[in-house]
C-alpha cells in the first residue's frame, strides 16, 4: 500500500508564534492533568488534553527569582550567580528573548519575572505591567545569622490566615495582566503579514498567601478538600535541611491544626480556578483570532508549594511538592498528543524555543548551555530515558549551598556539610525512606554524587555566595537612607499614547489605525451607483 505525505500548509512553512504562559508556585501535583481529584482547572486540562504532558518536570531552583533567571537564561542558577531572590540578573547574560529577536521574533513580556537588578527588560522589546516584587537588593539572605533570618517576612501566618476575600494585591495584579496580555493579542492579530510573536504571560497566583477570591472560595465544599498524603513529621526526625526551613518558616510559633491545614488548601485550590479562568480566556481569544493554528502554548510553573505534605509549607526543598512542576507543551498540527515520562527541566525551554523558531538561519547561542531541546521527545524520536535533572538551592531559610540530581528512579540531595539524601522514587514515592549510606546503594550514591560536584564546587560555592551576600547587603543598608531610592529599579511601564487610536492622517492609510479600527478587518464598500443632485 502506498502512502502520500500531507502537504504542509502555509501555516506550519511559517516559524510558529509562541505564547509562554507562567503561573507562579503551583505544584503539579494539584492539577487534574496530573491525577488529581478535586482541583477544578478545566482550561488547563482542555490544554494538557491536546497537547504533550511532562509527567516528570522540575524547576531548577525551587524559589522565584533564580528559577526565572536559569530558565529564561537555559543556564544553571550558580553558573550565572543566581543565588537568592536578592541576586542581580546581569544584563549580559543572553535569554531566550533576546535570541527569539535575533530569529526574527516580536518579544513582549506581560506580568511577573522578579528581575533584580537596573535591566528590567533581559530581551523583551517590551513590558506590559511593572513587577509585583522588589526588584533591588532588599530579600538578599544572610546566612550569618542563621536560618531564622527572614528577609522576606514568610512566615506561618499566612496558613493560619487562610481563607477568602473581596480583594487582594494579587488579584490587582493578575486583572491587569489578564487585561494587557488580552489586548496585546488584539494588537498582534490586527497587524498584517506580521513578524511571529513570543507573548510572555506570567501570573503571581496561586503564589501564597492563601486567600482566594470569594467566588472561587464558594466554588469548593470544604469537606471534600483533602488532606496532605504525608502527616507532619515531628522535627527531631526531620533532615537537617528541612529543620532549617521549619525555623525559618516559624513554625514553633503557631499551632498549625487540621482545620488551618484545610482553610489554607481550599484557598490554594481557589486561586488555581482564578488563575485557570484567565488562561482559558486567553485561549479562548487566541482561537477566535485565528492565532491558535500556527502558535505553540507552552504552560509551566516556576516551583511547586508543599501545601502541608510532611508538615512543610511554601517551597525551598527538594522534596517532590516543591520542586516539580506542571510543563504543558501544545501544537496540535505539529506534535502528537500524549505524555511523557523522561526528566526534564526548565531550562530545557530556551533549546526548545530555538529548534522550533528555525526558519532560513539556524541562531546559536552565544554561551553553553544546560539543558537540551525537548523536540526529539516532543516529536518522540527520543526516549529519553538517559537525561537527569539538576537543581540547586542557597536562597533564604538555609545556610549552605545544595543540589539535587534525579536519574532514573532515584533522587540524590547533597547539601553543603550536611547528611546526604537518597531516594528510590519508583519504591518510595512520597519520599520517607533516605538510602543514602546503606551499603547496597553506595555505587548509585557514588555516582550520584559525582553527578552533583560536577562543574560545582560546594566550598568554593559556599565562598561565592557569603562574598555576594556581603556586598548586597551592604549597598541595600546603604540605600535605605537614599531620597529618592538610589536601587529603586521598579519597572515603570510607558505607553505611548501618539501612537494609539487614530492620530493625524498618517493613521488612516490602508495600513493605519482606521484599516485596523474593526477586526477581522472589512475592506471598504466602493460607491455603487452615481451621486444623485
Amino acid at each position: 500500500m502506498t502512502t502520500t505525505s500531507t502537504p504542509p500548509t502555509e501555516s506550519s512553512k511559517k516559524q510558529p508564534n509562541i505564547l509562554f504562559l507562567m503561573v507562579d508556585q503551583l505544584a503539579a501535583p494539584t492539577l487534574p492533568a496530573y491525577g488529581h481529584s478535586v482541583v477544578k482547572a478545566p482550561h488547563i486540562s482542555a490544554l494538557a488534553a491536546q497537547g504533550v504532558v511532562f509527567d516528570s518536570a522540575y524547576c531548577n531552583f525551587p524559589i522565584c527569582a533564580p528559577s526565572r533567571f536559569s530558565l529564561l537564561s537555559g543556564r544553571l542558577p550558580h553558573a550565572i550567580e543566581a543565588y537568592d531572590n536578592g541576586s542581580e540578573f546581569p544584563a549580559s547574560i543572553p535569554t531566550m528573548a533576546h535570541y527569539l529577536r535575533q530569529a526574527g521574533y516580536r518579544t513582549t513580556l506581560c506580568g511577573k519575572m522578579h528581575f533584580i537588578g537596573p535591566d528590567q527588560l533581559h530581551g523583551y522589546e517590551e513590558r506590559l505591567t511593572t513587577d509585583i516584587y522588589p526588584a533591588d537588593f532588599a530579600w538578599t539572605p544572610d546566612w550569618l545569622k542563621g536560618p531564622g533570618y527572614r528577609p522576606t517576612g514568610v512566615s506561618m501566618r499566612g496558613v493560619v490566615e487562610a481563607g477568602p476575600c473581596l480583594r487582594s494585591l494579587q488579584i490587582d495584579y493578575d486583572d491587569e495582566v489578564e487585561y494587557h496580555a488580552l489586548q496585546k493579542l488584539y494588537d498582534l492579530a490586527r497587524v498584517p503579514n506580521a513578524s511571529p510573536f513570543f507573548l510572555t504571560v506570567s501570573f503571581t497566583h496561586p503564589h501564597p498567601p492563601f486567600v482566594a477570591p470569594q467566588q472561587y472560595w464558594d466554588m469548593y465544599n470544604s469537606d471534600e478538600i483533602d488532606q496532605p498524603k504525608v502527616p507532619e513529621i515531628p522535627f527531631e526526625q526531620l533532615d537537617e535541611h528541612s529543620q532549617w526551613l521549619y525555623t525559618a518558616h516559624a513554625q514553633g510559633q503557631h499551632h498549625i491544626t487540621p482545620e488551618r491545614v484545610r482553610n489554607a488548601r481550599q484557598a490554594y485550590y481557589g486561586m488555581i480556578t482564578y488563575t485557570d479562568a484567565k488562561i482559558g480566556r486567553i485561549m479562548q481569544t487566541l482561537k477566535e483570532l485565528g492565532l491558535d493554528d500556527n502558535t505553540l502554548v507552552v504552560l509551566a510553573g516556576d516551583h511547586g508549594e508543599m501545601l502541608g505534605e510532611r508538615g512543610m509549607w511554601y517551597k525551598q526543598t527538594f522534596f517532590e511538592w516543591s520542586v516539580r512542576v506542571p510543563l504543558i507543551v501544545s501544537m496540535p498540527q505539529r506534535f502528537k498528543v500524549g505524555r511523557v515520562s523522561a526528566h526534564v527541566s526548565l531550562v530545557d525551554l530556551l533549546p526548545t524555543f530555538l529548534d522550533i523558531s528555525k526558519n532560513s538561519q539556524s541562531v546559536e547561542p552565544v554561551d553553553a548551555l544546560d539543558g537540551t531541546s525537548l523536540i526529539p521527545l516532543l516529536d518522540r524520536t527520543e526516549s529519553g530515558t538517559e537525561r537527569c535533572v539538576i537543581s540547586e538551592y542557597s536562597s533564604e531559610g538555609v545556610c549552605a549551598a545544595s543540589r539535587m540530581v534525579r536519574s532514573g528512579r532515584y533522587k540524590y540531595v547533597y547539601t553543603y556539610q550536611l547528611a546526604p539524601l537518597l531516594f528510590d522514587l519508583e519504591a518510595d514515592p512520597d519520599e520517607l525512606n533516605n538510602l543514602a549510606e546503606q551499603p547496597a546503594y553506595a555505587s548509585i550514591q557514588s555516582a550520584l554524587h559525582t553527578k552533583a560536584i560536577e562543574n560545582w564546587d560546594p566550598a568554593q560555592v559556599h565562598a561565592d555566595i557569603l562574598a555576594s551576600q556581603k556586598r548586597r547587603l551592604f549597598i541595600a543598608k546603604v540605600n535605605e537612607t537614599a531620597e529618592p531610592p538610589a536601587s529603586n529599579w521598579a519597572y515603570q511601564p510607558f505607553v505611548d499614547e501618539t501612537k494609539r487610536y487614530i492620530r493625524g492622517s498618517g493613521t488612516a492609510g490602508p495600513m493605519g489605525k482606521k484599516a485596523q479600527a474593526r477586526f477581522p478587518f472589512v475592506p471598504p464598500v466602493l460607491p455603487d451607483r452615481k451621486e444623485e443632485h
